[in-house]
């Protein structure tokens, strides 16, 4: 059973106009003061986020990164929630205290975003070998950028996942840049390089066009669900914003005018909405679920800091014989 609400392209479309149209409330959110410490953007990159998880199921598990929002929307996370734990508010989908950066929702297989660069590769593989021993058909997906290409801990997780045939997918979201860093710079060899010494199938797919990579993906989840073991998938996109909101405060210049035009040119959003007929009702739908979800978020409480240590420290634990 497939996520219903990427079932078809009309679903898939609505979907990265509900991830586009959340981030750019968000970047309204962080001038306004009501979201603290600023966002990583995801405007440019929605087409990898629903490609992928529109060959999920349901129970299937992500992971995500510090650029993680759209992932966690198109998985299937009320934005509302989403939108009140920016906010840091109590309603938020972890009570506030996970943020922008590490936002989760167990009950539909986010096993969380995580600020720190290639994290989510070893949860994923972890959730993946779980769901081999526990006899489930699930499959884990990792989402990461180009710039966890370098982390070892990447390197470990693709060596594992080869060697245990765990049903995972490792997916690279290649937006050319690891903050100012050119990816051309910064990593020697090629991404799908890494996962093919590792003995993992590894294919290279337009990130700005949602079908293609969800073709893609398909075949990557059905191999991992059917015992075929890892894949990897290097999707070629572009951050339309700036690596972090902060940015533009530096006046940071490591990209021309030209390749930005260039990049918005191939909008994924303008490529999905020509193929269908009722774009401009889906937009107004989005529209209108967007304000709700504002309005649920500002109506949250702020924590109350008297609790500020609690969920520190787990209590209550039992050791097992052994």
């Amino acid at each position: 059973m497939t996520l219903p609400h990427l079932a078809d392209p009309a679903g898939r479309y609505r979907t990265m106009r509900l991830i586009r149209g959340f981030e750019e409330l968000a970047l309204e959110w962080v001038r306004a003061g009501h979201v603290v410490g600023g966002t990583h953007p995801y405007i440019g990159q929605e087409a990898v986020a629903v490609g992928v998880c529109a060959a999920l199921d349901p129970a299937d598990r992500i992971t995500s990164t510090h650029r993680g929002h759209g992932h966690v929307l198109a998985k299937g996370a009320d934005p509302g929630r989403l939108l009140a734990e920016l906010a840091g508010r109590t309603n938020g989908l972890n009570r506030g205290r996970g943020g922008s950066m590490h936002a989760a929702d167990l009950a539909l297989g986010i096993l969380g975003a995580n600020g720190m660069v290639g994290a989510g590769a070893p949860i994923a593989v972890g959730a993946a070998w779980a769901s081999v021993r526990l006899g489930e058909p699930r499959v884990a997906v990792s989402f990461f950028g180009d710039g966890a290409l370098n982390q070892g801990v990447l390197l470990e997780s693709l060596n594992l996942a080869s060697i245990w045939r765990a049903p995972a997918v490792f997916v690279c979201e290649n937006n050319g840049y690891a903050t100012t860093l050119p990816a051309s710079a910064g990593v020697g060899g090629s991404a799908v390089g890494r996962a093919a010494a590792f003995g993992i199938p590894a294919v290279t797919v337009d990130g700005m066009d949602v079908e293609a990579v969800r073709r893609a993906a398909e075949e990557a989840v059905e191999r991992a669900r059917t015992g075929g073991g890892p894949s990897f998938l290097e999707c070629l996109t572009y951050r339309y914003e700036a690596h972090h909101t902060m940015e533009r405060r530096f006046k940071l210049a490591y990209r021309s005018a030209e390749e930005v035009a260039a990049w918005r040119a191939r909008d994924p959003l303008t490529a999905a909405a020509a193929a269908l007929p009722d774009a401009a009702a889906l937009d107004a739908e989005v529209a209108r679920l967007l304000e709700s979800a504002a309005e649920f978020a500002l109506a949250g409480p702020h924590p109350d800091p008297a609790g500020a240590a609690d969920h520190l420290y787990a209590t209550a634990l039992e050791g097992t014989a052994g």
